[in-house]
């Protein structure tokens, strides 16, 4: 492992001071605006979204869809998709809420999005089958169905897996949008519409 020269342990304390001096501005900021988040209990009934969405630093919601703070839920990983780890959390969520006493949505329109992106770094896994079956938890074989280079095809399938999860709430809405990093826009592919239905109930 290649130590890092003085100058490049200066570098990054110096990238992360510049982070905590934000934090010093945005904590400020709030205090005076009297918006810093409450408890968990109080908090949970503002959230009005999760949201599924890569890793890749490009693509932070909170931009690309003006989320403000405690407005949703906002789960990332390689890709933006559902794999096991991620219904995993999905289920530890679930679990908090009824801890808390309080279930997200209870009191208004509650809606999954999943937000995938062009340009995505997941792409590059295609020659590595091995890894992208093991974060899958598949067979290799089975690869194909998870349509890894095209994230139109690939936000409508994982759409349609969370849709066969019996236990989300049917009232909950659910949609698919994908978010073009050249343009800056977002399309949306799956439109937003109750997860169970009489179809796929």
């Amino acid at each position: 492992m290649t130590q890092l020269s003085a100058t490049q342990r200066a570098s990054e304390l110096n990238n992360l001071d510049h982070m905590l001096q934000r934090n010093k501005e945005f904590a400020a900021r709030q205090s005076a605006e009297g918006t810093l988040m409450p408890s968990l209990p109080r908090a949970l009934p503002n959230v009005k979204a999760i949201i599924i969405g890569c890793a890749d630093m490009r693509v932070d919601p909170a931009d690309i869809l003006g989320i403000g703070p405690g407005e949703a839920v906002v789960m990332r990983n390689i890709g933006g998709r559902i794999t096991p780890g991620l219904l995993e959390e999905l289920g530890l969520l679930g679990r908090i809420g009824e801890v808390a006493g309080e279930i997200p949505g209870g009191g208004g329109e509650f809606h999954i999005i999943v937000l995938q992106h062009t340009d995505c770094g997941i792409t590059r896994l295609v020659g590595d089958p091995t890894k992208l079956a093991h974060y899958f938890q598949i067979q290799e074989g089975e690869l194909k169905t998870k349509a890894v280079t095209d994230p139109r095809t690939a936000v409508a399938f994982d759409v349609a897996a969370l849709r066969a999860i019996p236990a989300l709430p049917a009232s909950w809405l659910i949609s698919g949008l994908v978010y073009d990093v050249a343009t800056g826009l977002v399309e949306t592919v799956v439109p937003p519409a109750p997860i169970h239905t009489e179809q796929n109930s």
